[in-house]
């Protein structure tokens, strides 16, 4: 039987997924900047942050890296952070009220619409393990395209292959086989939809990108076991509980199970080492 993605349908889930998800996902934020912070300094520093630059920040979360840009702009600079989820919206900007950072603003917007964004506003644009869950990613570079000035320069956090994942690809094989899910087509969203070979690169390109450029950042999940590293996805992988939204409680309940144990062989004696590589992926508007 073949089923045809609605891309529709699919926001309004993950929309859903996020509004639930979003306290879990501020709660874990610690854990969430130990695992990311190397790829997200790569990011900033691949966009030429300065003093005074106006950033946008695209599916920003819980806000770990628009803070770290607000951080690096000033005073004199601003950050956008947008993202589909008004919820986690909140703790972004309860968190940059708290640091003392009144160069933050919010907006929720879909990242393939931008409108009320003009064009040419911004020196920068960031995107931290979203742009992967965009059903037309190419139609949100150019979105983002849109909204840099010429000259200014987007960066992306993706992950890399499966293979270089298994804190994340194990957790989705099981799901997957448990929910009776079939792998994602080419082009569908998905964690490891642009980590293929010169996958995102066409992607940037194809919104009208140029300079663009790879890095591969190791990025491994240290967790006190593997227990606390099922608890983290358990409760605060949106695209996790999405796929699990079509069995019962018994079978979500045995999925979990077989997760941790299969996540077992990352615990070792520094605790849980759970293998990530992470790509950031750079390029400029002409």
């Amino acid at each position: 039987m073949t089923t045809t993605f609605d891309p529709i349908a699919f926001k309004t889930t993950t929309r859903a997924q996020w509004e639930n998800a979003a306290e879990a996902w501020h709660r874990w934020g610690p854990s969430i900047e130990r695992w990311l912070g190397t790829a997200t300094g790569q990011m900033l520093d691949d966009v030429r942050l300065t003093e005074g630059s106006r950033v946008l920040d695209v599916a920003a979360g819980a806000g770990g890296q628009t803070l770290a840009a607000a951080r690096r702009v000033g005073s004199s600079g601003h950050v956008l952070a947008t993202d589909i989820s008004p919820a986690i919206l909140r703790f972004t900007a309860d968190e940059a009220a708290a640091a003392g950072l009144s160069n933050v603003t919010t907006l929720e917007a879909d990242g393939e619409d931008l409108s009320a964004v003009p064009d040419g506003s911004v020196d920068a644009a960031i995107s931290r393990v979203g742009l992967i869950y965009f059903p037309d990613r190419v139609r949100a570079l150019e979105e983002i395209c849109r909204t840099l000035r010429p000259g200014g320069r987007v960066s992306a956090i993706i992950y890399s292959t499966p293979d270089r994942n298994g804190f994340f690809s194990i957790p989705v094989g099981v799901i997957r086989r448990v929910a009776g899910l079939p792998a994602p087509g080419p082009g569908l969203p998905g964690p490891f939809s642009l980590g293929g070979p010169g996958v995102a690169e066409a992607a940037y390109a194809a919104a009208g990108l140029v300079d663009v450029t790879v890095t591969t950042v190791p990025s491994p999940v240290r967790m006190a076991n593997a227990a606390e590293c099922v608890r983290f996805e358990q409760e605060s992988f949106g695209a996790l509980h999405q796929m699990l939204s079509g069995v019962d409680d018994t079978a979500r309940a045995g999925a979990w199970r077989e997760i941790e144990e299969a996540l077992g062989q990352f615990d070792g004696p520094e605790g849980f080492v759970g293998p990530c590589e992470m790509l950031v992926v750079s390029g400029t508007r002409p």
